[in-house]
């Protein structure tokens, strides 16, 4: 099994809505026996919190239900445990870099982005002290990272 982790900062904005546009994707490819998707956050403000009521009402609106979802912290052991640890920005990228131990395990780690080259951006802002327009446009660039992302897996794993 294919194992992907999201992570931005609290895991309550960008990451759980990575993990369920990413979900929607496999249920749609008939994947979800094959890939395994999770999301954390580097900071533990929102441990066991929903994601925020506006990531959920734009991801609602394209067919993505987060209720379920809650946050948690992102560890060590996911390090070892996920294939892809997939970062929403730089700022993320480097937490992780700094929890990670080996060079093997920090290979795994890259920015979401750069599954979507053709996109101006290198990476996902935070919505999160915006306004609702903030919340679309990350859901466009998860949205196209996403479809890249799967691309990747597919032809790397042949599956």
């Amino acid at each position: 099994m294919v194992k992907i982790i999201f992570v931005c900062m609290g895991n309550i904005c960008r990451s759980p809505m990575a993990e369920g546009v990413f979900r929607r994707m496999l249920e749609g490819a008939g994947l979800t026996e094959t890939i395994y998707v999770d999301s954390a956050g580097t900071h533990s403000y929102h441990i066991g919190a929903p994601p925020d009521t506006r990531s959920q009402a734009t991801a609602l609106r394209r067919g993505v239900d987060l209720r379920r979802l809650r946050a948690r912290q992102v560890t060590p052991e996911d390090l070892a445990e996920f294939d892809y640890v997939l970062a929403m920005d730089r700022d993320n990228f480097a937490h992780l870099l700094q929890l990670c131990p080996t060079a093997e395990l920090r290979s795994r780690i890259r920015l979401f982005l750069d599954f979507a080259p053709d996109l101006p951006e290198q990476e996902v802002p935070d919505p999160y002290y915006g306004g609702p327009t903030g919340f679309e446009r990350v859901m466009d660039l998860i949205e196209e990272a996403a479809r890249g992302l799967l691309t990747d897996i597919r032809q790397r794993y042949r599956i």
